[in-house]
């Protein structure tokens, strides 16, 4: 699993270098909005994916955890930003998938309003962001590899 982790980070940074260098992306700090407490396994993953695009970038990348209501807190902000690529979402399976199913009254749409940036580390965590950013985040071809079926 580990394996795993090494190999989508490398991917994600492979394919934001390649999108930022062409695109003069980013020329301020980005807002990594992680919806749940600080501490917490999304917390970490968003850590380590900040620290290693302030590298890549030469940007900061802040986490701001807003946590609250399942997520919806965090996702909503998110969904509410400018669409400008410089909010980003550490989504889950529960912003995305669990809570739309369960509460019948959502702050966001999980569909409409976020776009996929990378699959973080299992089909359970991604980063996204608003959908109407477009660029920077549209990953050449090259990028989007097949996932290592096991390592």
């Amino acid at each position: 699993m580990r394996g795993m982790h090494r190999w989508a980070l490398g991917a994600l940074f492979a394919c934001i270098a390649t999108v930022s260098s062409a695109q003069g992306y980013p020329n301020r700090t980005i807002r990594l909005v992680v919806p749940f407490p600080a501490g917490g396994t999304t917390d970490i993953l968003a850590r380590e994916v900040a620290q290693k695009l302030t590298e890549v970038f030469g940007q900061a990348v802040v986490v701001d955890n807003r946590p609250g209501a399942a997520g919806n807190i965090g996702s909503d902000l998110v969904a509410k930003s400018a669409p400008d690529g410089y909010t980003l979402l550490m989504g889950t399976v529960g912003t995305h998938a669990i809570n739309p199913s369960l509460y019948s009254k959502m702050p966001y749409d999980h569909v409409k309003d976020f776009a996929p940036v990378v699959p973080r580390t299992s089909p359970a965590s991604s980063t996204s962001h608003r959908r109407e950013a477009g660029p920077p985040f549209t990953f050449p071809a090259s990028c989007l590899r097949p996932w290592p079926a096991s390592t």
